[in-house]
């Protein structure tokens, strides 16, 4: 169930989408399409800052993932009510893209490849929870483009994101 990012990057990266239910940077799915995207880059930079915060006052030669340390029981059963996404650009950011990208694949069912511009995958979300539980049938993760308009059409069974 994990994914990477290899391709025209400086660092090949692994995603584990099982972890990201409690990441701060996880947003509804439904809230993902009905904020705007100001309202959702504001949050996932508050959080991010926080987390940096955090991270520097227990790591400070290492930085981790923004994750939040004290839930409590009912907030982790709501959790794990809830169907969630999480924004793209954090990871390829980490990856930093080769300065010369300016498209990436979708390896889909370990063999087809869905191209878009590398703009549309920085801006859009993984869908990596359906009702608190991981995508096992057609995961591990699911591309939904920002645009609203697109939000009933997810590109399914992503195995692989190639930075071309």
């Amino acid at each position: 169930m994990i994914v990477p990012i290899l391709g025209n990057v400086t660092y090949s990266i692994t995603l584990d989408p099982s972890v990201w239910i409690f990441d701060d940077r996880k947003v509804e799915l439904d809230k993902a399409f009905d904020q705007s995207k100001a309202a959702i880059e504001e949050e996932i930079e508050i959080s991010r800052k926080a987390a940096e915060r955090w991270n520097k006052a227990l790591h400070p030669q290492h930085s981790k993932p923004p994750v939040n340390p004290n839930i409590s029981r009912a907030e982790g059963k709501e959790i794990l009510k809830r169907t969630y996404v999480i924004p793209v650009r954090d990871f390829i950011e980490s990856a930093e893209p080769g300065q010369n990208a300016t498209e990436a694949a979708l390896v889909i069912n370990g063999s087809e490849d869905f191209i878009l511009p590398l703009t549309d995958l920085r801006e859009g979300f993984l869908l990596f929870s359906r009702e608190g539980k991981p995508l096992k049938e057609d995961g591990p993760v699911h591309f939904y483009y920002s645009d609203p308009t697109k939000s009933d059409q997810p590109i399914k069974n992503v195995l692989k994101i190639k930075i071309l």
